[in-house]
């Protein structure tokens, strides 16, 4: 991807106007296309476009990462009149120095907001670049994608709940095997009678120190080196209840932190988003939080898990795939 010198600035706040031709009019109708980025403004569009269907189309989970990291909105508004017609969010990454989504590329399964998908190619073509559109819908641009050079983006993995009474009844769908692994690491947990606390978000340090240790180990970073990610999520469980509702999962051993997890929950599903899981001492625990967690969606009502994007070579195994999509300029 080719991206922009170190010396581009983002844009400024003041709006700006572009007038188009309107190409299936005759009567002499124009576009205008709106760059807008004061944040109060942008609320006042996100609400009025987003579908809200899932946890990264609620406004509160992206001003999470608003407040984490500052970055510059750039929202472009396309209208004809008084009509606002399509939405494209975006920021500017000042550390790489690139538009993405408003929020960044952490999130996922991304529809594109307009009343008419044919939208959607102009604001794509009028968008700046360098532009790099992540985890994008199939659902949002099936009508244009054959106008629009999409790329195949990392499939999200999900769980759906369906009839499930527990955790056994998904079990039994596995090959058997499989299921008998699962139920080795979670028997081997409960032999040490684990403690399980919910929602003491104070632990979200201690979900960072495990995520760190792990994979420093296996000789990675996590995304936790950047202070502006911590403060990020932060937020994300600070903003929780006006839309989505944050749950945290403690596993304690013989008063060790084993694992914590930080969930969201929304419109009926269950989204494991970030976790820490002490593995050198206590093997197994992350297949019993996710057990655990089958068991905990059910109870709450939730009908589906999202266990998000990236595979990290197990989740295929255990859940069904939903292809994404990307796009870069």
């Amino acid at each position: 991807m080719e991206l922009a010198n170190d010396n581009e600035e983002p844009p400024d706040s003041s709006p700006k106007k572009i007038s188009l031709m309107e190409p299936q009019k005759t009567d002499g109708s124009f576009f205008v296309v709106e760059e807008v980025s004061n944040i109060e403004k942008c609320e006042l569009l996100w609400q009025e476009f987003s579908p809200k269907r899932n946890l990264f189309e609620t406004w509160e989970f992206r001003y999470a990462f608003y407040l984490g990291y500052k970055f510059s909105p750039h929202f472009l508004l396309l209208k004809r009149g008084s009509e606002n017609l399509a939405l494209l969010p975006l920021w500017f990454d000042e550390d790489r120095k690139i538009y993405t989504w408003f929020g960044s590329d952490w999130q996922e399964e991304v529809s594109f907001f307009a009343k008419d998908q044919n939208y959607i190619p102009i604001l794509i073509s009028l968008a700046p670049s360098p532009l790099y559109l992540n985890a994008i819908s199939g659902k949002s641009i099936e009508l244009i994608k054959v106008r629009v050079a999409f790329e195949d983006d990392e499939s999200k993995y999900v769980l759906n709940l369906g009839s499930f009474r527990d955790h056994e009844d998904w079990l039994k769908t596995l090959k058997k095997n499989r299921r008998r692994d699962l139920r080795k690491d979670r028997n081997r947990i409960l032999r040490q009678n684990p403690e399980i606390i919910i929602n003491n978000f104070a632990d979200f340090e201690k979900l960072i120190a495990l995520s760190k240790k792990r994979f420093a180990k296996k000789g990675e970073k996590t995304d936790w080196e950047d202070p502006k990610r911590i403060e990020t999520f932060r937020e994300v469980i600070k903003l929780g209840g006006k839309s989505y509702q944050p749950r945290m999962i403690t596993i304690k051993i013989k008063g060790k932190v084993a694992g914590v997890d930080l969930v969201c929950l929304y419109n009926q599903t269950y989204f494991a988003i970030k976790c820490g899981y002490d593995v050198e001492n206590f093997s197994g625990i992350g297949n019993f939080m996710n057990l655990f967690e089958i068991d905990d969606a059910i109870s709450l009502g939730m009908k589906k898990i999202d266990f998000l994007q990236n595979n990290y070579q197990w989740k295929e195994r255990w859940f069904e795939a939903v292809p994404l999509f990307m796009l870069r300029k």
